[in-house]
């Protein structure tokens, strides 16, 4: 991640555009929490999604009028751009099948709610 730019993107391998999963994290700076997401991103994407992700990095100290958009209201947010319908997760990402689920790449299990 970049202090000095206002969206930084990380692409994976080139993949076919209509299997693209564009993905949007949203930090406030250089915290350990901005960079464990980023790194838990960056972890789960490679395994579960290899070579279809582009993730854009936003910092909000840089550019806090990006938050607009995607109605952010708490740091780090990942939003899920495509494939659609958008969602949104809350957090470090450190909780591997919570972010599965989010991002609709697992079923939740009925017997952990």
């Amino acid at each position: 991640m970049s202090k000095t730019t206002k969206t930084e993107k990380k692409n994976s391998s080139k993949a076919p555009s209509q299997e693209a999963w564009e993905l949007r994290l949203y930090v406030a700076g250089q915290t350990s929490k901005s960079v464990t997401a980023f790194a838990n991103l960056k972890k789960i994407c490679e395994e579960y999604i290899p070579g279809k992700y582009n993730i854009e990095v936003v910092d909000l100290l840089i550019n806090p009028t990006l938050a607009k958009g995607d109605q952010i209201l708490a740091v780090p947010t990942l939003v899920r751009k495509l494939p659609v319908p958008i969602r949104k997760i809350l957090g470090d990402l450190s909780d591997t099948e919570r972010v599965l689920v989010g991002l609709d790449l697992r079923q939740r299990d009925e017997q952990t709610v």
